[in-house]
């Protein structure tokens, strides 16, 4: 009896706390091209499969991670992601990947992924890596060659740190990682959070904080849109 009550309560542990287990579905087909209209198929993972039969090499294909980009904006940095939005065939595949110029001194500033891990290679340059877990600093000087991989969900960043332009290709495993910078999710939230609230969770005067919500409002340009 104590065994079938073991089970039973096992069985339901996937109901009682679905999200300790989320994570990208795998596929039960070979790949489902991800379109945007029902009328092309079923809806898998957030969008309706093309005819298998009607597939193409170019809804696997993308161009131009080899470009340089333009890196002249307050962070000096401009990312290039591919994701299931312009890479179809990603659907279901729970990959994307990502090229990101890094200016002399420019950064990707901190963010997490909620929905994947990440891997980052140094191609060009010299960046300093790193995470923080349970206020624990992880950090890694990266030249060309090296990785750092970046656990799912924790808060990481990337600083050029040499003297050239760097460069870094990143791999993530989720066709939709989503991206939580910290800087313009709580200074540039739309409406703003109340000045007086943010002043002291952060221990500053209020006044300091309405300067950082007037830099990362939502009327701000949004640089980095991955």
């Amino acid at each position: 009896m104590k065994s079938l009550s073991f089970l039973a309560s096992l069985s339901l542990f996937p109901l009682i706390f679905p999200f300790a287990i989320a994570s990208d579905p795998s596929p039960v087909q070979d790949f489902c091209v991800g379109v945007n209209t029902p009328a092309d198929g079923v809806f898998v993972n957030g969008k309706f499969c093309k005819d298998p039969t009607l597939a193409t090499a170019d809804d696997f294909f993308y161009t131009g991670l080899n470009e340089r980009k333009d890196t002249n904006n307050m962070y000096g940095v401009n990312v290039t992601f591919a994701n299931v939005d312009n890479v179809p065939g990603l659907n279901t595949l729970g990959i994307s990947f990502a090229r990101a110029d890094v200016a002399v001194n420019g950064q990707v500033p901190p963010h997490y992924h909620p929905r994947a891990s990440e891997i980052l290679g140094v191609s060009e340059g010299t960046l300093l890596a790193g995470f923080v877990s349970d206020q624990r600093l992880f950090t890694k000087t990266l030249n060309v060659g090296d990785v750092f991989v970046f656990p799912q969900g924790v808060l990481h960043f990337a600083v050029n740190i040499g003297d050239v332009p760097a460069v870094a290709f990143a791999s993530l495993n989720s066709q939709n990682p989503g991206t939580v910078f910290i800087a313009d999710t709580v200074f540039g939230s739309n409406p703003p959070i109340n000045p007086d609230v943010l002043a002291t969770s952060f221990q500053l005067d209020s006044t300091i904080i309405r300067k950082l919500q007037a830099i990362f409002g939502p009327s701000t340009e949004t640089i980095l849109n991955f």
